[in-house]
């Protein structure tokens, strides 16, 4: 039964009923976490023999002979850039390994952009009036939160089922004050869409008005797969080498959901230009990143390959999790029309859209039921869903048993939010 179908008498004796249910979920006292894409403890355990891999001094040398333990290579051991070259699919010479965050990396880049000029004759960004940025939206909220720190006007850009509304994006970067757009283009964060052949490719093609326009290229998720049939990305430095366009993008990847989120590897890739004016930042910044930490990434994995045959591992823990919170949706609100979602083939969370206007009454009621969802409208830029719609699903870091019972409880805060809504219109 939809609940749209419903007349007055029959949401009144749904609400009543939804209102029984929901009073008994309170009284178990639950106290249970989907806020944001965690690594559950399981995840975690995979990785605990790369911390007893340095045993001795000749263990801390790199292939050139390097000791990990001192000063300098800024950047970054040469294995490492190896590996993560392979991750990103570039040339190592175009690889800086930074710390374990790559959000640093992107904040510093932008950081960089704003103070130093990033193409001969063109001004820092931060004497650029009005500049703005584009947000493909649902998005990944901490990207938002990056350039509304520096004061950029933060366009939305609609998802498409193939990626970015690349109409819009054509249309905007006309304009040279738009310097630059977030991507997360595999299983995009939240809503696990993976960029089209020609998505990319238009991306490659394009001719920004700016000369200093950079496409925020941040592939979290490229190696996240949750199926044997994964999604692929076509590669955009390969496509943007034939367009002449290689100074267009900058991308970032990390190892903080492959082994330890505080302790990972991050990295980013760019053409010689970039790097040029991104290195004169850091060299001042740091003498050079953790660099025994790479070496143990390296001898952990050995090669990319190793890395992927990781992935294997944390897949065969994520399907089941993500399995059942589609099932748990298909039952509890599909019926009753009162819900759309994705199913993802990877990334790290599953994006859904209540009844519009009820978005944050549902992550409020779930609160006060003992569940953390993350707040409404974080996957828009200033937090403003036009629709409050959208809620962004974290199912990793639960056990299946805490995972089981929170989406149940999700199930009957979005039921109720929406008998509410009917009932006052």
């Amino acid at each position: 039964m939809r609940y749209s179908e419903l007349n007055k008498i029959q949401l009144v004796e749904e609400h009543h009923k939804l209102i029984k249910e929901y009073r008994e979920i309170q009284h178990m006292g639950l106290s249970l976490n989907m806020a944001r894409g965690v690594p559950g403890k399981d995840q975690l355990t995979l990785s605990l023999p790369m911390l007893d891999i340095i045993h001795s001094d000749s263990d801390c040398r790199t292939i050139d002979g390097s000791d990990c333990r001192n000063y300098g290579v800024l950047d970054g051991i040469p294995e490492c850039k190896r590996i993560m070259a392979d991750m990103i699919g570039v040339n190592p010479t175009m690889v800086m390994v930074g710390g374990n965050s790559s959000l640093n990396m992107m904040f510093d880049t932008i950081s960089c952009f704003m103070n130093k000029p990033l193409v001969e004759g063109c001004e820092p960004w931060n004497r650029v009036e009005d500049r703005k940025f584009l947000c493909p939206a649902p998005g990944y909220d901490r990207h938002f939160g990056i350039t509304e720190y520096f004061g950029f006007e933060e366009i939305v850009i609609p998802m498409n089922e193939d990626g970015p509304d690349m109409d819009m994006i054509e249309e905007y970067i006309k304009d040279p004050s738009v310097k630059g757009i977030w991507c997360v283009p595999k299983y995009s964060n939240p809503q696990g869409v993976t960029y089209s052949d020609e998505v990319v490719r238009r991306f490659a093609r394009l001719k920004p008005a700016a000369k200093d326009f950079r496409i925020m290229w941040d592939n979290a998720y490229c190696i996240h797969d949750l199926t044997d049939e994964p999604d692929e990305l076509l590669n955009i430095f390969e496509e943007c080498e034939k367009t002449g366009n290689i100074d267009l993008p900058i991308a970032f990847c990390s190892t903080s959901k492959i082994t330890f989120p505080g302790s990972g590897v991050a990295a980013m890739a760019a053409s010689p230009n970039n790097m040029k004016v991104i290195k004169n930042k850091y060299r001042y910044q740091t003498i050079g990143y953790d660099k025994i930490n790479m070496l143990r990434h390296v001898r952990f994995f050995k090669d990319f390959d190793g890395m992927k045959a990781h992935m294997q591992k944390h897949k065969k823990i994520l399907q089941p999790r993500f399995e059942l919170v589609c099932d748990k949706l298909e039952k509890g609100l599909v019926p009753y029309g009162l819900v759309t979602y994705q199913k993802p083939k990877g990334g790290y969370f599953v994006c859904v859209d209540v009844m519009d206007g009820t978005a944050k009454r549902v992550v409020a009621l779930c609160k006060q039921a003992g569940v953390v969802l993350t707040d409404a409208g974080a996957t828009y830029p200033y937090k403003n869903d036009p629709h409050d719609s959208n809620i962004r699903i974290a199912p990793t870091f639960p056990s299946m048993k805490d995972l089981d019972a929170a989406l149940d409880v999700f199930c009957t805060c979005a039921k109720l939010a929406a008998v509410e809504k009917l009932l006052a219109e």
